[in-house]
Order: C-alpha cells, then sequence, then structure tokens
C-alpha cells in the first residue's frame, strides 16, 4: 500500500525515528502505526547488539541534590561521541535517568534498568535511543546517597564531563547559605586537583608501601647512604599525601592553609563539627572508574 507523508510524520513525532527509518517500518507493517513502532523498537535492539562491542568514551555527568540537601546524586551516561554526547536527544535521555534515579532510589545498576517512570521503562528507553542515534549509549555508574544529619554539595565543571558530590555531615543546626559556598569551593578543588582519596587512612598500606620503595630506589642511584633512606622517603610520603588526600591538598584559593585548615576554620567561625565524610569524583575521561 502506498505510505503516505502524513503517516510517516506520526510515525516521526511517536517515536522520534528518522523519516527515512519511519517510512520503512510503515512499508514492512502494511501502513500499521502500532506494527511500524514495533518494527522500530526491534531495529533499535539490533542497533544496541551492533554497537554493544564499540567503546562510549563520551557522555555527561549530572548531579542533583534533594530533600533540602539530605540526599545527593552523581551519575555518569556515556555516548561514542561528543556531538551526541551535546544533541537534545542524549541530554532529555540523561534527564531521564537523573529522575529515575531520584524517584525510584535504585540501589545499583540493574535494578536501574529495569526501573519504570511514567509510564516508561529504562531499558526500554535505552533501546529505542540507541535506535534512534545509531551510536553505543550506556548508563555507567551512579551513587545515591541519603544521610540525615548532612548535606550534600555538587559541583558540575562546565562542559558536563566533570562532576563532584560532597557528602558533609553533621550539619543539622548550621546554616546552609554558609555550608555552601565553603564547601562548593572545596567541591571545585576537588574537580581540579584530582584526589584519589579523602584523607590518608584510606590508602592501602600496600599502595604507601609502594611509594616508599620507588621514592628509595631513586635515592640509591642519587648515592644517598642506605641508613638515611627510610627518613628521607617518609618525608616524601608526606608529600604525596598532599598530592592524593583531598584534605591534605593545598587550598587552591589560599595557598597558606590546607583544606583541612579551611573545615577547621569554617567549623571555629560557626561553633560547629562539621566533618568532610565522602567525595564522589566523576570525569567522563577517567580510564581508572
Amino acid at each position: 500500500m502506498a505510505i503516505t507523508a502524513l503517516q510517516v510524520k506520526e510515525l516521526r513525532d511517536k517515536t522520534g525515528a528518522g523519516m527515512m527509518d519511519c517510512k520503512k517500518a510503515l512499508v514492512e507493517s502494511d501502513g500499521d502505526l502500532v506494527k511500524a513502532i514495533e518494527n522500530l523498537r526491534k531495529k533499535g535492539a539490533s542497533v544496541a547488539a551492533k554497537r554493544a562491542d564499540r567503546d562510549a568514551k563520551e557522555g555527561t555527568v549530572l548531579t542533583k541534590v534533594l530533600d533540602g540537601g539530605k540526599t545527593g546524586i552523581i551519575l555518569e551516561i556515556n555516548c561514542e561521541t561528543d556531538f551526541v554526547a551535546n544533541s537534545d536527544d542524549f541530554v532529555n535521555f540523561s534527564n531521564f535517568i537523573l529522575d529515575v534515579v531520584a524517584t525510584n532510589k535504585p540501589s545499583n545498576l540493574d535494578e536501574l534498568l529495569a526501573s519504570e517512570l511514567k509510564g516508561k521503562k529504562v531499558d526500554i528507553e535505552l533501546t529505542n535511543i540507541i535506535g534512534k542515534i545509531g551510536e553505543k549509549i550506556e548508563v555507567s555508574r551512579f551513587k545515591l546517597q541519603t544521610i540525615e544529619n548532612a548535606t550534600f554539595v555538587d559541583y558540575i565543571h562546565a562542559g558536563s564531563k566533570l562532576g563532584v558530590l560532597l557528602q558533609v555531615e553533621n550539619t543539622a543546626g548550621v546554616d546552609s547559605e554558609k555550608v555552601l559556598p565553603t564547601f562548593k569551593d572545596i567541591a571545585m578543588q576537588a574537580a581540579a586537583m584530582k584526589p584519589l582519596y579523602l584523607v590518608r587512612e584510606e590508602i592501602p598500606t600496600s599502595v604507601i608501601e609502594k611509594e616508599k620503595e620507588i621514592y628509595k630506589e631513586v635515592l640509591r642511584k642519587e648515592g644517598k647512604p642506605e641508613q638515611m633512606l627510610d627518613k628521607i622517603a617518609d618525608g616524601k610520603i608526606n608529600k604525596f599525601f598532599q598530592e592524593v588526600c583531598l584534605t591534605e591538598q593545598i587550598y587552591v584559593k589560599d595557598n597558606s592553609k590546607s583544606v583541612k585548615d579551611v573545615i577547621a576554620g569554617f567549623n571555629k567561625e560557626n561553633s560547629s563539627d562539621v566533618k568532610l565524610t565522602a567525595f564522589y569524583r566523576y570525569h567522563v575521561v577517567d580510564e581508572n572508574k
């Protein structure tokens, strides 16, 4: 049967698929709109299967703070090209996934992908957008935390490929208008300075010992006496802590202080005992995620 432009437009409006794909689906279904939609969904599944082994190294990071600051979300969704990462379809899909996390509060990726919001199933929406765009798209990771006596502070760097979520506890009774500016700056520090740990106690002993051995080997080659190696290496390890631990880093807005000093100063000024207990840093190009 002949397929009219009106039928193609209707199918396109309902699915968002390309005009040629809509026309082909209508031809294959003899003009049956419902079957045409099914055909396009199957096509999306086919495209998803073909794209499964492709690399998705572009994408976006999103954050959201809810419940008066007591709930924080950070989410990463990936695609293959920067062009798609900036497209309306990808942005809308990413915001939909963020809403699903905020509403359904899944505990892991499997639960998220099996979720449904306002009649839309995540796995079907994912298959559909892969079919429509023609790139591999994956919901890579997310963190959702709710803590009663806490304030979550988020920061998204320009370009939306890098985001940070801070978990700041013991904030009950402390003016949020004071908490947010101070810890927003610390979130920006975490984004810029790439800390791997919050405090030195989080660093595995094996990592510290490996660093010491590297330092000692370099010192040996420099001709330093063997009996001095441990003492010198210990000093260098303190420098290592300042590089990889957020609280021990030199504060970028005042190099006379560490981040730990800034938090202590905040507590002294506000007669509080606010603690930075965790941070989550998502970077689209991070190979260690």
